[in-house]
């Protein structure tokens, strides 16, 4: 997650100290904060709403986990004609002789999937937030002529790539990297790049789609939560943690320039409860611990970090994620997490993963995520990198994100 905002002057902690709190949520410690803090201010569950916040939000984005009966609520099954568009579209876009930074609908032709697509588009932003699309055939292809395919679809869906780290490229790799890339300048500091569990979260941009190259050999399953649901359940019975998403929030640029930014957790914009975070910015992961020298994290935001999580989990969503799919999430009303999982010589978990935007359908963004969205969404075809191996995302300096 990219987080470069306002600039802040270097901070000395003072007596102020860091929450017992880490990467992974332990249950146990957040039911003791919570009982803590309850009993020292039995008040807190009286707060009144931050101003312009909602006491509930209704929509088809609101779900819970268990509303979901079978995939194919969820899931369109590529026809056979489909297939053909595709390869034909590849076949087009080839014989342009043009850079990949170039793929995009017009250029990447699909005549009947494209309305399909499109409806799809708008159920990522005005329905339910996402979608699977099954089954690209992954071992018909190179890596190039794939990675082509998975822009070319995915330009029908959100016409804007957005830039994920600032090397350019607007493809990563979300794989096991700690044997091969153990040497990496900045270690890794982002459980994408192991076979850990990742905590619910949120990417920057509007949606994020993921392509299944191969699937774990056990674990890996891939969970989506309501933003909305949470929202509501936690407006009903702790209305005080609501008013502290939504307040200023210190988040780790772990070794950039400046040393850590502001904003808030949660925002509601244009009728529309959004929630953008990734929790390693306040605890810190693997060899990026927190920094010492910047504000820590609050005993409420402690609390609320971890209301999130397991109010996420509770309601999730587990994805049945096979080789060949593509995943399409909308970031702003979703959130994700993903299993722990193991992988052997057979099966060795690969996803590559593009942020787009739909700029006919996106959301409002709030102002405070706007400079962030404007670098996210300005890199031009020709800048446009898509690395074909997997490598770790850079900050500029080349330190690892």
């Amino acid at each position: 997650m990219s987080t470069t905002l306002t600039t802040i002057d270097t901070h000395d902690p003072g007596h102020a100290k860091q929450p017992d709190i880490g990467y992974h949520p332990d249950q146990a410690k957040y039911l003791e904060r919570t009982a803590r803090r309850l009993a020292e201010n039995p008040e807190l569950i009286n707060t009144a709403l931050p101003e312009g916040f909602p006491e509930k939000v209704e929509g088809p984005i609101v779900w819970e986990g268990n509303d979901w009966k079978n995939e194919a609520q969820w899931v369109h099954q590529l026809s056979d004609t489909e297939l053909k568009e595709i390869d034909d579209a590849l076949k087009h876009f080839n014989g342009l002789k043009i850079g990949m930074g170039y793929v995009g609908k017009d250029n990447f032709p699909l005549p009947t999937l494209s309305l399909k697509l499109k409806g799809l588009a708008n159920e990522l932003y005005s329905g339910r937030g996402f979608f699977v699309l099954r089954t690209i055939p992954i071992d018909s292809y190179s890596k190039a002529d794939l990675a082509i395919i998975y822009a070319g679809i995915s330009s029908h869906v959100g016409s804007a790539r957005g830039k994920q780290d600032g090397t350019g490229a607007v493809l990563a790799h979300i794989k096991d990297l700690t044997m091969s890339h153990a040497h990496e300048k900045g270690g890794i500091g982002n459980s994408a790049y192991t076979t850990d569990k990742q905590v619910f979260h949120t990417d920057v941009g509007d949606l994020i789609a993921l392509m299944a190259l191969q699937t774990a050999e056990q674990g890996g399953t891939s969970r989506i939560s309501s933003g909305a649901r949470v929202y509501n359940e936690l407006a009903a019975t702790r209305p005080d943690l609501v008013k502290v998403l939504a307040e200023p929030w210190p988040l780790d640029s772990f070794g950039g320039d400046p040393g850590y930014t502001t904003r808030p957790v949660l925002y509601f914009e244009d009728g529309h409860v959004i929630i953008q975070y990734s929790r390693r910015h306040f605890t810190g992961y693997g060899q990026q611990k927190r920094s010492p020298h910047i504000p820590p994290i609050t005993e409420a935001q402690a609390e609320a970090l971890d209301a999130v999580h397991f109010l996420a989990e509770k309601y999730s969503l587990g994805l049945n994620f096979q080789k060949g799919d593509i995943q399409y999430i909308n970031s702003l009303g979703l959130l994700h997490a993903r299993d722990a999982f193991r992988d052997s010589e057979e099966h060795t978990r690969h996803l590559i993963r593009l942020w787009l935007r739909n700029d006919e359908l996106a959301w409002s963004t709030p102002k405070e995520l706007q400079p962030i969205w404007r670098r996210l969404y300005s890199i031009g075809p020709e800048e446009q990198r898509f690395p074909l191996e997997p490598e770790i995302r850079r900050k500029a300096s080349g330190m690892t994100k």
